[in-house]
C-alpha cells in the first residue's frame, strides 16, 4: 500500500486511514479482552501490550503515521518527554512557551533540532561545566566522588544542601538526616529493606504496611519482597480518595502487625492532595498510638510537591514538619523526577526526622547499592544550583502542568459528550501530572480505548475497582483542538531531533 505522510494530504484520504487504524483497534481490543479473562496478566501490563501491537501492525499495514498519532494516544506513562513539548502560549520565547524547556533544563543536545527550533546547548555546556565546579567543592569539603563511599549514602554537601531545602519547611534537619537514592522508587526500596533488616535484628517479623487505595502499586510490591504484609484502606470519592484519620485509627486499632503508614501527600493516581488539617489529624492518631507505647512510621512520599499551588504545598509540608514530638517516625521521600521533568536522571533522597534512624538504616544502602555513583552525584549537584539560580524554571514546569491538566478535562468532557463514557471526571486539586475519573456502568479501559484511542490505567492496578481510570498528561501534549491525538498543525512525522 502507498501512504502519503504529508500535511497536505486531502482531508478524504486522512479520514480513511483513520477509519483503517479505528477498525485495528477494534480488533485488537477484543483479541486482548478474550485474554484478559484467563487472568494471566494484569490489566496495566496489557494496556501497554495492546498498545504496542497497535503502533505495530499500524506500521505493518504502511497505514499512515499522521493517522495512526491521531487514532493512539498512549496516557498509561506518567513521565513528561521534555523534547516533545509543542505548546506556547503568547510570545515565542516568552515564559508561555514551554517549547524551550528541553533547552532551558540542558536535555537538548547543542544543535540539536527540536519542533523547528535549533537548541543553543548553553544549558547543556553548563551542567557539564558545573560538575567540574562541583567536584571541586566536594574536594575541599573533604570528600572525593571518585573514590568508594563508605557509608553509600552520598556526599555531604549535596545532603546539606538538600536538608537546607527541607528546613524552608520548618524540618529541623542537616546533612545527617538525609540519604541520596536513584530516585525516590529506589528510596523508597531502601527504606523498606532497611526497616525490614532492623526487625530481623530485633527478632521480630517486618510486619505490615498500611496502603491507602488507590495507592500507587509499585511501593506494595516492594514490601512484599522484603516480607511485609501489605493493608489496602479502601479510600472512598466522598473522601476525595484519601486515607481519614478514622479510618487510620480502626486499621491500627485492628491490625497491630501495621508498623508503617505510606502516604502519598499529593496522590497517584487520584490526583487529589492532603490539606494541612487532614495531615494533622493523622498525625494526631499517630500520636495517640505512641502515647500508648507503639511507634507507627509514616513514609510519606513527597514525589508531587512542586507540581501544584506553591502556597498550598507549603501548608502541607508544614502541617508535617510540625509534628516535632513524632520526628523520629517521619520518613520523606522527594524526587526531581516528575517536579522538574528529570525522570531519567533519577535524583532522590530521603530525609529522616530522625538522625538517629537514618544511621541505623545505612546498611540498607552499603548492602544494595554499595556506592553512589560519583558522577551522577556532581550532575544532581549541578541540576540543584540550576534551579536554584534560575526559580523561574520550575514555575515554567509548574505551568506547564497546570494547562495540560486543563486541557486533559477539557478534552475528556467533549469524548464524553461524544461516546457517554464517564460518570465522573474529577477535577483533582491542580496538582501532580494526572487525571483520575470514574467510567459509566459497563466501561472499562479497554472499551475507552476501543472508542477514543486514548489508552489509560484500570483502577485495579492500583488496588482499586476497574471502574476507575487513570490519564496522564505526560508524554504527549494535549491538544487544544479537542481531537484525540495530535492537532492539526502537528507534522505527519514526529518532531526531528537532529544530532549536531
Amino acid at each position: 500500500m502507498t501512504t502519503r505522510t504529508d500535511v497536505t494530504a486531502p482531508a478524504t484520504y486522512l479520514e480513511e486511514q483513520r477509519q483503517l487504524v479505528r477498525q485495528v483497534r477494534t480488533d485488537l481490543v477484543h483479541q486482548y479482552r478474550a485474554r484478559l479473562q484467563s487472568g494471566d496478566e494484569p490489566p496495566i501490563r496489557m494496556m501497554a501490550s495492546i498498545v504496542r501491537a497497535l503502533e505495530q501492525e499500524c506500521a505493518r499495514r504502511r497505514l499512515d503515521p499522521a493517522a495512526t498519532r491521531l487514532e493512539i494516544v498512549n496516557r498509561t506513562i506518567g513521565d513528561v518527554d521534555p523534547r516533545l513539548i509543542t505548546e506556547c502560549e503568547g510570545a515565542a520565547g516568552g515564559p508561555g512557551d514551554y517549547r524551550t524547556l528541553a533547552d532551558d533544563l540542558g536535555i537538548a543536545l547543542p544543535g540539536e533540532e527540536l519542533q523547528g527550533r535549533i537548541a543553543t546547548g548553553r544549558a547543556y555546556r553548563r551542567l557539564r561545566d558545573q560538575m567540574m565546579v562541583m567536584e571541586q567543592i566536594v574536594m575541599r569539603a573533604g570528600f572525593d566522588a571518585r573514590v568508594y563511599d563508605l557509608a553509600s549514602v552520598g556526599n555531604p554537601v549535596l545532603r546539606q544542601w538538600l536538608a537546607e531545602d527541607m528546613r524552608q519547611w520548618g524540618l529541623a534537619v542537616d546533612a545527617s538526616h538525609v540519604a541520596l537514592g536513584l530516585g525516590a522508587t529506589d528510596c523508597m526500596d531502601k527504606v523498606l529493606r532497611g526497616l525490614a533488616a532492623a526487625a530481623r535484628l530485633d527478632s521480630r517479623p517486618a510486619g505490615a504496611l498500611l496502603l491507602p487505595a488507590p495507592g500507587f502499586n509499585v511501593v506494595a510490591a516492594q514490601a512484599v519482597g522484603y516480607g511485609y504484609r501489605v493493608h489496602p484502606v479502601t479510600t472512598s470519592a466522598e473522601d476525595c480518595f484519601k486515607l481519614t484519620a478514622t479510618q487510620l485509627d480502626r486499621a491500627l486499632t485492628e491490625n497491630a502487625d501495621i508498623g508503617i503508614v505510606y502516604l502519598i501527600v499529593t496522590s497517584n493516581p487520584a490526583a487529589f492532595a492532603y490539606r494541612p488539617e487532614e495531615l494533622r489529624d493523622l498525625v494526631a492518631v499517630l500520636r495517640r498510638w505512641r502515647e500508648r507505647g507503639r511507634t507507627v512510621y509514616l513514609m510519606a512520599d513527597l514525589a508531587y510537591i512542586g507540581t501544584g499551588i506553591p502556597a498550598d504545598d507549603e501548608a502541607r509540608m508544614l502541617a508535617l514538619s510540625s509534628a516535632t514530638d513524632l520526628a523520629e517516625q517521619l520518613i520523606l521521600i522527594s524526587s526531581l523526577s516528575k517536579t522538574h521533568t528529570l525522570t531519567g536522571e533519577r535524583f532522590g533522597w530521603v530525609t529522616f526526622g530522625d538522625a538517629d534512624l537514618a544511621a541505623r538504616l545505612t546498611g540498607s544502602w552499603i548492602n544494595s547499592i554499595a556506592s553512589m555513583p560519583g558522577e551522577w552525584q556532581l550532575r544532581f549537584m549541578a541540576y540543584h544550583r540550576l534551579f536554584r539560580e534560575n526559580p523561574h524554571l520550575t514555575t515554567k514546569i509548574r505551568n506547564l502542568y497546570a494547562l495540560r491538566r486543563r486541557q486533559l478535562r477539557a478534552q475528556l468532557t467533549q469524548l464524553d459528550q461524544r461516546f457517554g463514557l464517564f460518570e465522573r471526571i474529577f477535577a483533582d486539586d491542580d496538582a501532580t501530572i494526572y487525571n483520575w475519573s470514574e467510567l459509566r456502568a459497563g466501561e472499562d479501559c479497554f472499551s475507552v480505548f476501543e472508542k477514543t484511542g486514548i489508552a489509560g490505567i484500570p483502577g485495579s492496578t492500583f488496588h482499586y475497582s476497574d471502574r476507575y481510570v487513570r490519564f496522564s498528561v505526560g508524554i504527549l501534549p494535549v491538544t487544544a483542538d479537542g481531537s484525540t491525538g495530535a492537532s492539526s498543525e502537528s507534522p505527519a512525522e514526529p518532531p526531528a531531533r537532529r544530532n549536531p
